[in-house]
């Protein structure tokens, strides 16, 4: 893609809407080769960046969700055992005797497993999200960081596989920890932000083009309003998305209070924050928005 003009119109076609600085974020991404941190609140569209792009470059998206203990055989790659056992009693009942034969046999390509990291090494071209890094620990960071660097991996039965051609590469985090600098460097950073009530109201009904218009505004309004409380969890456009479509699916083309606070288990995850948005006038709410 020539300029981040083009990168904007080509995700904003995949009905992902960006504004300039995160089309530059991607630009800059795919013309450097380098992959591209993304940090903010969760339900803010960093998961849904690597869709986008994937579907952008018509490439496939390789997911590898992070998590507490995860280790490099997880992510990377491991052996198939249960093959490795069979081909074993096959060449048994073939009367193969020969150790050292059977043994290379053993460590062919062929019972090797890839994970998400090997297999976006070995897919040209390919997008590859390494999703809620902040959930993985420091030793898997320092992995990473060295694979990031490198695009290759050494297996030892193997040697070394590198990728062709790297893969884009698009990490998230949700900032519950703070990720170390080291591989915040190896990247270039974006913050991702709630979204201005023009643009949440345009992902809104970009994402949902069945639902009526001034539902849609209302909809957005109000998580508008919610976001400025003091919640345990704000909602993302993900809630926003979610409550416009289960009021959709209700049959309503408007909305007002009563049927916002029945609803609210699409927008709201803690029993605290229901109960704060319960004392909210939400019938002012909207008429301060003017819908």
């Amino acid at each position: 893609m020539d300029g981040p003009e083009q990168v904007r119109a080509r995700l904003e076609e995949t009905g992902y809407l960006v504004d300039e600085g995160l089309a530059v974020a991607c630009f800059l991404a795919l013309r450097l080769g380098r992959p591209l941190f993304c940090e903010g609140d969760a339900g803010v569209g960093k998961t849904a960046l690597a869709s986008a792009l994937a579907q952008a470059l018509d490439a496939p998206l390789i997911r590898l969700q992070c998590h507490e203990g995860i280790d490099a055989a997880q992510a990377l790659y491991d052996w198939d055992f249960p093959r490795q056992l069979l081909h074993l009693r096959a060449a048994e009942a073939a009367g193969v005797r020969d150790a050292e034969r059977l043994e290379g046999e053993l460590y062919d390509r062929r019972f090797l497993l890839a994970r998400p990291l090997l297999k976006a090494l070995e897919t040209t071209p390919s997008v590859l999200l390494i999703d809620e890094i902040d959930r993985a620990d420091d030793e898997f960071e320092a992995f990473l960081l060295e694979l990031l660097s490198e695009f290759s991996v050494t297996v030892p039965e193997l040697g070394t596989l590198r990728a062709q051609e790297p893969p884009v590469v698009v990490l998230t985090s949700n900032r519950t920890r703070e990720v170390h600098d080291a591989l915040k460097r190896r990247c270039l950073y974006h913050w991702f932000d709630h979204p201005s009530f023009e643009r949440e109201l345009a992902i809104v009904r970009r994402r949902l083009p069945g639902v009526s218009a001034r539902l849609a505004e209302q909809v957005t309004a109000l998580v508008q309003t919610l976001r400025a409380q003091d919640l345990l969890k704000p909602p993302g456009v993900a809630e926003t998305i979610d409550w416009a479509a289960a009021l959709d699916a209700l049959g309503a083309s408007e909305v007002d209070a009563e049927l916002a606070v029945t609803t609210l288990g699409s927008v709201l995850k803690y029993r605290e924050d229901t109960e704060r948005a319960r004392r909210l006038d939400l019938t002012a709410a909207l008429a301060a928005h003017g819908r």
